[in-house]
Parts: structure tokens; C-alpha cells; sequence
């Protein structure tokens, strides 16, 4: 709980402090990876530090978490909190960074802030930042003791046994633990982080969604390479330089979003790569011969950038209780107008209770979020995953 006292500089600050928070964050980086080069080359994402994703998205879950300390009675944004906890726990983030964090953060803080970076108000921002990072770690604690390493190494060496081509972009990877023992347990919606040794001697991070059945004794990537500016470091090494017999470091299995057991209503709504999660979620469904109504809908490009679309025909119908609503926005050969464009979910009929399942690009699952909110949905039956820096939330 935040000190009354640190509350009200808390409040009277936050507009300043929000202000200049993206200075703030890049200036904090900069002093981090200049004390800590190892963090850039191992642990954070370079690509998303290059576009400035990641910088933001730092901004704004500080912001958030500071809002709803001050303007929601001491409330704490508990999905964020949850999400961020996950991610942590899967690039194997421990105590003693949070600690490194400090040091620089309010660094960068007294530096931007100059005369108004009095002790008073560095220190309510540090009980702030300390509420925050206390949280995150016995978090993080407890996801390391259930994955059976208290330390936070949850590290394991997985052959790939072998490669699946989904798209011309989009690749499955089948990994099997090089030590002959059972694949980590998991659950529909969860990721795996791996990591890649590249060129420059980097050993880069990345999460991918396992896209297999929970019950199988692999476990099964899916990767899209990604192409702009810049270019995936780690999609594109494992699209052009992974082959079968190779091994990989993968974590244990981490995610907040999964799907719960129940006998309520589903809608699965994804787009583009946002389909990996889904498809993993379907799979479930069939292999526990679920009864439950599914609404399953997905968006992309066009049918030949749809992966695992005839994997996607085949689940839905070896479901009973279920209804597939497909969007391309450039689509090849016939093909019904009502579904050329972007994914709409008005007018399809979600019963009440529905528990829905977004994942996709962030303006995808905005629009599919109000979308649901006008249907009725209850913003608590709204999950979401998201492949990049998460501003969803953060209001950024």
C-alpha cells in the first residue's frame, strides 16, 4: 500500500512524470545497457529496443501502475501485473536485476527532471517502483517454484526432430528434450522462450506459442519470420539456419492467457500469427471431446498467409457445437464478399457468458474488444494475448 504521504506526491507528480516518461525511458536504457552491455546482447529484445516498442511500453506500465495506486483507492492492475510476471519468468528475470533497474531508472528520472527531482518526490516514486517490482517478483517467485526451479534457471536443451512448413513465412518446429525425458507440462495458450545463439555471439530471446496438444510428448513452436525495420534477428536464424538435429535452449512453458476448463460458451478470435494460440486452444478442445459452443474466428491476408488454415477446417469440424468465421482481405478465388476485409464480430450472435480469446495485432483486438463490450461480454471474460511490447493497457 502507498504511504499516504508518497500518494499525494505520487498524484500531484504523475502529470510531469507522464510527460516525459518516454525521455525518461530512453535515457534510462541508454545508462543501462552502457553499465550492463550483456542485458542488450542476451536478455532484452534488440529489435524492439532498435523500433522503440519496448521503451514505450516500459513508460507506460510504470504510468499505469502509478495511476491506479493514486486514482483507484490503491488498486493494482492485476492483468498487467500477471502478464508482465510471465514474461519475466520466462526470459529468467530474478531479484537482483530489479535492484540494477533502480539504480539507472532513477538515474534517468533525477536527470530529466532536474530541479523538480527533490528527494521528496524521487522517494514517493521509489515506493511506487518498489510496490510494483515486490509484486512482480513474488510473482515471478511462485511460477519458478511450480516449473521446479527456484533459482529462475528454467532453461533445457530440445532437439528439433523435425521442420513443418505452414506458409512460405511460417515454419512449426516438432522439439523433443535432448535428455530423453518428458516434455514440460503446458496448457492451451501458453509460450515457450527460446534461445538462439546468432552470428555477433548474441544469444538472443524469443517466446513463441506451443501450437500442439498439451498431452503429446513434444512440444511444437510455431515461427513467422518477420520482415521490416529491422528484420527478425531470431525468426530469420531460425527460418534459414535451424535445421533438424539441432538444439535449442527453451524454457519451461509460461503464459497467463490459457483456456480454462468450463461448460460456457467460447469465442477464439484471432488474426495473422495470432492463429498459434488458437490452434493450440482447438486441438484441446477436440482431444477432450468438449461439448462446449465455439465461436472460432480468424482474419489474414489472404488464404495462402493463413497457417494452419486446413489444420483450423479439420478441428472445427470434429467439433459438434461450433460455427468458423473466416475474413481475407485480399482473397484468392471466390469468396464470399460478408467475409472480405478485417474480422467484425457484430451480428454474430455471442450467447450471453461467453468467454472470449483474442490474439493478433493490437488494432485487431481493440476493435474486437469493443466489439464484445457492445455484445454484452463482460470486460472479465475478455482475455488477450499479444506478441509485442503490450500498450493495450497502458494506454499508449
Amino acid at each position: 500500500m502507498l504511504s499516504e504521504k508518497s500518494a499525494q506526491t505520487v498524484r500531484a507528480t504523475l502529470p510531469v512524470v507522464r510527460g516525459a516518461i518516454d525521455e525518461i525511458a530512453a535515457r534510462f536504457y541508454d545508462r543501462l545497457f552502457t553499465a550492463h552491455p550483456e542485458l542488450l546482447r542476451d536478455l532484452f529484445n534488440r529489435g524492439n529496443q532498435a523500433n522503440g516498442t519496448q521503451r514505450r511500453a516500459l513508460a507506460g506500465s510504470i504510468a499505469h501502475f502509478a495511476s491506479a495506486l493514486v486514482d483507484e483507492q490503491g488498486t493494482r492492475p492485476e492483468g498487467i501485473l500477471a502478464r508482465v510476471a510471465h514474461k519475466h519468468a520466462s526470459l529468467g528475470v530474478t531479484r537482483d536485476q530489479y535492484r540494477v533497474v533502480e539504480v539507472n531508472l532513477f538515474a534517468a528520472i533525477a536527470e530529466v527532471l532536474g530541479e523538480a527531482a527533490t528527494d521528496e518526490v524521487l522517494g514517493a516514486w521509489e515506493e511506487v517502483y518498489w510496490l510494483m517490482a515486490e509484486s512482480l517478483i513474488a510473482r515471478e517467485e511462485k511460477l519458478y517454484a511450480e516449473a521446479g526451479a527456484p533459482d529462475g534457471d528454467t532453461w533445457r536443451e530440445y532437439r528439433v526432430d523435425a521442420r513443418l512448413p505452414e506458409t512460405p513465412e511460417v515454419v512449426t518446429l516438432l522439439l523433443r528434450p535432448v535428455d530423453g525425458g518428458p516434455v514440460s507440462e503446458w496448457r492451451a495458450g501458453q509460450y515457450v522462450s527460446v534461445r538462439v545463439p546468432l552470428p555477433d555471439g548474441a544469444r538472443q530471446i524469443r517466446q513463441y506459442s506451443l501450437t500442439g496438444d498439451p498431452r503429446a510428448e513434444e512440444l511444437r513452436i510455431t515461427v513467422k519470420r518477420v520482415s521490416g525495420e529491422p528484420d527478425g534477428e531470431v525468426s530469420n536464424r531460425l527460418h534459414d539456419h535451424v535445421r533438424e538435429g539441432d538444439v535449442l535452449g527453451v524454457s519451461a512453458p509460461f503464459g497467463d492467457v490459457v483456456l480454462e476448463e468450463g461448460s460456457g460458451p467460447l469465442l477464439l478470435a484471432s488474426a495473422g500469427i495470432g492463429c498459434t494460440p488458437v490452434i493450440a486452444m482447438l486441438r484441446h478442445l477436440v482431444a477432450t471431446g468438449s461439448a462446449r459452443r465455439v465461436i472460432a474466428v480468424h482474419g489474414d491476408r489472404r488464404p495462402s498467409t493463413h497457417a494452419f488454415r486446413a489444420e483450423f477446417e479439420r478441428l472445427v469440424a470434429e467439433l459438434d457445437n461450433v460455427e468458423a468465421h473466416v475474413w481475407y482481405e485480399n482473397p484468392e478465388g471466390a469468396w464470399p464478399e460478408q467475409r472480405t476485409g478485417t474480422p467484425d464480430l457484430t451480428g454474430l450472435g455471442i450467447p450471453p457468458g461467453t468467454e472470449a480469446y483474442l490474439c493478433g495485432p493490437l488494432a485487431f483486438m481493440r476493435r474486437a474488444h469493443r466489439q464484445l463490450l457492445s455484445a454484452g461480454v463482460a470486460e472479465t471474460d475478455i482475455h488477450y494475448e499479444v506478441f509485442e511490447p503490450d500498450h493495450w493497457r497502458t494506454g499508449d
